[in-house]
């Protein structure tokens, strides 16, 4: 399905992250993947997951904060690939302290950082991919149901998606006449590092298992299908979309 298809993969931390799931998912459809990695703490998780698709799979650090890095990161792509199809953007970061207690107790700087690295993040690494996807391409972020609606203690959080919700829109309006389409998923919640930083994890799961029309929240499988089906030529006429893998929860009222 993915024959022949170049993707860079940004947030990979460890095995049961989202970002891996698509990953894994985008390999074994055919695609020839690259990694980024945040920091030299992450760097051997990294390496050794990357590691599984080859030992010539290309690994670079990129510190989504700094444009340096991004330019280093495509400039090498370039030079290795020549060409770029994919590229998967699952990084959110925001300070501990913000993702507790009540959302109008968040700092200038909390609330800064937040949309520095969850979604102007995604603006600038399109902007860095554009000039290799010169056949066109496919670019899928990762979301969450608290962009569009209230979820106790992920507040900045929920925010921040917002934000890269909207830059999906206006992304997918900039590059789609170059034939490249920027699209959402947005995840049920999951047991992944990121995920078990916001209080109440557990609570909200149990609260899916109860709600969702299909009784529970999504698999990493089915992350990794609804990512392949996106990079594809299957869906050639969708961008700008939110795409909900959730169990049918985001459809309830009550």
């Amino acid at each position: 399905m993915l024959a022949g298809k170049l993707g860079i993969v940004f947030g990979v931390a460890n095995k049961r992250s989202i970002a891996w799931a698509i990953a894994q998912a985008w390999h074994k459809a055919g695609a020839k993947l690259a990694f980024t990695y945040q920091g030299e703490h992450l760097k051997e998780n990294v390496e050794e997951l990357a590691g599984t698709f080859g030992a010539d799979t290309l690994l670079m650090p990129c510190d989504v904060t700094k444009d340096e890095d991004i330019a280093n990161v495509f400039k090498t792509m370039g030079e290795k690939f020549g060409k770029l199809h994919l590229l998967l953007h699952s990084v959110a970061f925001a300070p501990k302290e913000a993702l507790e207690g009540e959302f109008i107790n968040t700092s200038r700087e909390a609330y800064r950082i937040a949309h520095d690295i969850s979604a102007y993040s995604l603006v600038a690494l399109a902007r860095g991919a554009m000039p290799l996807m010169t056949e066109g391409g496919s670019i899928v972020a990762m979301s969450y149901y608290g962009a569009e609606k209230v979820v106790p203690h992920y507040n900045v959080m929920g925010v921040a998606k917002a934000s890269l919700e909207a830059s999906t829109r206006y992304l997918a309006y900039d590059m789609g006449p170059k034939k490249i389409r920027v699209n959402c998923i947005s995840a049920g919640p999951m047991n992944t590092l990121a995920a078990r930083g916001i209080a109440g994890f557990m609570d909200m799961m149990k609260h899916y298992e109860a709600h969702a029309p299909l009784k529970r929240s999504c698999t990493s499988d089915e992350l990794g299908q609804t990512g392949t089906f996106l990079a594809s030529d299957g869906a050639a006429a969708i961008t700008g979309q939110v795409i909900y893998v959730d169990g049918g929860y985001q459809i309830m009222g009550m």
